[in-house]
């Protein structure tokens, strides 16, 4: 605490006047500033803005046992990782900093979700600072969805592990080796339950980086985990601990998005279709009736709905469609005889399922990539 400044003896005459005006500035000298205090987050899901621009959060979500994050002005340094998960499921939490939109949380002045096809390139800079005496992965997290979505879980998430300590491992398995970005990854897929995994795990452990996101969004695409229509809706650099975590950090942080003409099909656009969602519900379960209306002027021919159902939901049964998984993000698959759908036209299909808590409709929808209005 700054101390208390004794008051002066009041001067008379010019005298006077120039010793208070000595006396005033020696004390500016003298005292300074406040220094600057960092913020620190021990909330699960608390949140700060840095630089105006990125979100840094707290993200714990596997585990009851205190975690903090102290933020700086250029990121953040976990300062309490109490507890431990073990090694051979989930981690304890994500504590990270991000550009974009994350659970309803958006970055100010962000350019995400923004499509695939009409960004041109998405610089970003990391550095991070590890420690010895933890279980963890360094993670650079990219999400990608066919809608672009504000909220809730992606399709797919794409994790470049720049290190890791201890006895973990992506989700799924190595299904090869790839160079993106001009260095060496072994590569994962594999899904979590919720969301499918694309991992690039460096070979040994990366301090500092700039590289281009696309390169890595672009790797998704080419295996079928994502299309050009779909959206980037943030990235995200942090750490997932399973024991201890004290002292990782992430120093600095940078991200850009550069889009490249214009999307017509992007936010804010004309898309192509229309879905109406009609829910008969009762206490604990529910059935869906969904139409979808082609409103674009040439036919469908094989149509993909992808949609999130709202957490604690689960379909035990479909009519007029395939629909898999059972929960989280979901796609309905059209059946031999209702595949085309004529420009004006519209399918139809149905689901039952079961529910927890309160219910709630999907929030979104996207038919063959695009994004659709809800009636």
């Amino acid at each position: 605490m700054r101390p208390s400044l004794l008051p002066a003896r009041p001067a008379t005459g010019l005298l006077g006047a120039v010793l208070t005006a000595l006396a005033a500035l020696a004390a500016l000298v003298l005292t300074g500033p406040a220094a600057h205090a960092d913020t620190e987050i021990c909330e699960a899901f608390g949140t700060t803005t840095v630089q105006g621009r990125y979100v840094v959060q707290n993200n714990r979500w596997g585990t009851d046992a205190p975690q903090c994050v102290s933020v700086t002005d250029t990121g953040f340094r976990v300062s309490r990782a109490d507890g431990s998960a073990p090694t051979n499921g989930a981690p304890k939490s994500y504590p990270s900093v991000f550009n974009g939109c994350h659970y309803t949380v958006c970055s100010p002045g962000t350019a995400l979700p923004a499509r695939l096809s009409g960004i041109s390139s998405a610089p970003t800079g990391i550095t991070y600072g590890y420690v010895g005496d933890a279980v963890y992965d360094a993670a650079y997290d990219i999400w990608l969805d066919p809608t672009p979505r504000t909220d809730g879980v992606n399709r797919t998430e794409i994790m470049v592990w720049f290190n890791h300590v201890g006895p973990v491992q992506p989700v799924g398995s190595q299904v090869g080796t790839a160079t993106v970005a001009g260095r060496q990854w072994q590569v994962w897929s594999g899904n979590n339950g919720t969301n499918d995994v694309l991992s690039f795990v460096a070979p040994s452990a990366i301090t500092s980086w700039n590289f281009d996101v696309m390169d890595f969004a672009r790797q998704a695409v080419s295996r079928g985990l994502a299309q050009d229509s779909w959206y980037l809706t943030s990235v995200q650099a942090g750490f997932e601990p399973w024991q201890n975590g004290t002292g990782l950090a992430v120093t600095s942080f940078s991200s850009t998005v550069e889009t490249g003409g214009s999307d017509p099909g992007g936010p804010g656009g004309s898309p192509a279709c229309k879905v109406a969602y009609a829910a008969n519900v009762w206490q604990g379960g529910f059935t869906a009736d969904v139409t979808v209306t082609n409103s674009g002027s040439t036919p469908v021919n094989g149509w993909k709905l992808a949609f999130t159902l709202p957490s604690g939901q689960r379909i035990t049964g479909a009519w007029s469609a395939d629909v898999a998984p059972s929960s989280g993000t979901v796609t309905a698959s059209s059946l031999p005889y209702n595949g085309q759908i004529a420009a004006g036209g519209h399918a139809s299909f149905g689901f039952q399922g079961t529910y927890s808590g309160a219910f709630a409709k999907p929030a979104g929808f996207s038919l063959n990539g695009t994004s659709c209005t809800t009636a």
